[in-house]
């Protein structure tokens, strides 16, 4: 098993296509070893994350006769990779173990850089505002989602899962005042050249996620920022369990999977 990290910005997704000239991380990660080990290696994600999406920690398992120690595979796998996909972790499992299979929670972060202009140095990573949010009402819109839920109002269409029902195990809110200091007035910083600039990240954890659900519930809980959607009304959005009822799917530069626990054995 390998632990992959990312940018996901130049990249069509986790997941492989059969256009080979579409880059995809399972791509690189599928040419970058089958390179290193002289075999057709076929990886297997743990969450096959969407285009433009960046992760910190995600799982992928493969089958190799390769001699090389798994321990190894990390550092060797890795010279043969782009610069925005590294393995940060190898190791060998059991032939039949694949966290898709466990119980397990993924942790994802929503990021929101707010200010009056945008920051080149946060495109890639963060989605830009420039409209003042309400913080405490987005916290209060939020409490509403934890929990087991028919998430349906925050599901892509094109989704194909069996059931949109999900639990969301916690759903956290944190902001950050990142204003920038202008130095070239005398008697050094005493305004701001961007007012009120900030940093505000939604950590949202849970056992399973539907397609593009974390984006829909940033976009969701921006307009609630925005003082468009009544935070109160987050119940009735979800008893709706239609699309148009929640808010815009958010930019995929903003999120990142930041953790994958396994809890236990194997889903019922």
């Amino acid at each position: 098993m390998i632990v992959t990290a990312y940018d996901g910005t130049e990249y069509s997704g986790f997941a492989a296509q059969k256009d080979p000239k579409i880059r995809t991380i399972e791509g690189e990660l599928n040419r970058a070893l089958s390179e290193l080990t002289k075999e057709n290696i076929l990886v297997a994600g743990a969450s096959r994350t969407d285009a433009g999406v960046h992760a910190l920690c995600n799982y992928a398992v493969f089958d190799t006769a390769s001699p090389i120690p798994a321990e190894k595979f990390a550092p060797a796998v890795n010279t043969r990779l782009p610069d925005d996909i590294r393995v940060r972790k190898s190791m060998q499992v059991e032939p039949d173990f694949h966290p898709r299979m466990l119980q397990t929670e993924k942790t994802y972060e929503y990021r929101i850089y707010r200010a009056g202009i945008p920051d080149p140095l946060r495109a890639r990573y963060f989605a830009w505002t420039y409209f003042p949010l309400d913080v405490s009402a987005m916290r209060r819109a939020a409490a509403y989602l934890v929990g087991e839920h028919d998430f349906a109002s925050f599901c892509n269409p094109a989704g194909t899962a069996a059931t949109t029902v999900r639990t969301i195990t916690s759903l956290e809110i944190e902001e950050k005042d990142c204003r920038v200091p202008d130095l070239m007035r005398t008697g050094g910083p005493s305004r701001d050249l961007r007012d009120e600039a900030e940093e505000i990240v939604l950590r949202v954890s849970g056992t399973g996620f539907l397609y593009n659900m974390v984006r829909i519930i940033a976009g969701t809980l921006i307009r609630v920022g925005r003082g468009m959607t009544d935070p109160d009304s987050l119940p009735e959005i979800l008893e709706k369990r239609d699309r148009t009822a929640a808010g815009d799917t958010a930019p995929a530069c903003g999120l990142c999977l930041v953790n994958y626990r396994i809890l236990g054995g194997k889903k019922s």
